[in-house]
């Protein structure tokens, strides 16, 4: 089996750079749009990590910061390598979105 490009030397170094400039100028999960606590580590299913919006088994850069958003651990699981579609209302144009996945539990009463 072969690594992901972003977990070995292919693109490792510029995906650990984009991570720490998306872990220092957002605070919000771009999955569910709550906001991320950076104080919870993991295994919390709250803690902050790394999303790819074009997955990587979809095509998606592995290290392109354009393709990159914070999101909650739990968030990044649910949405997994789905691509999520939402049709904007005034253009009629059809996006690639993965912001409509909803929480489904509530994970502050989780207990590790």
């Amino acid at each position: 089996m072969r690594n992901r490009p972003d977990k070995d030397g292919t693109h490792r170094g510029a995906f650990e750079r984009n991570k720490k400039k998306i872990f220092a100028t957002c605070t919000t999960c771009g999955i569910c749009g709550k906001p991320v606590d950076f104080s919870i580590k993991y295994p919390h299913p709250l803690s902050p990590c790394i999303d790819h919006i074009i997955p990587i088994a979809k095509g998606g850069h592995p290290s392109d910061i354009d393709n990159m958003q914070l999101a909650h651990w739990t968030c990044n699981r649910e949405k997994s390598d789905k691509l999520m579609n939402r049709t904007m209302e005034k253009q009629g144009d059809e996006i690639v979105s993965n912001r409509v996945l909803p929480q489904s539990q509530d994970w502050k009463k989780y207990r590790a």
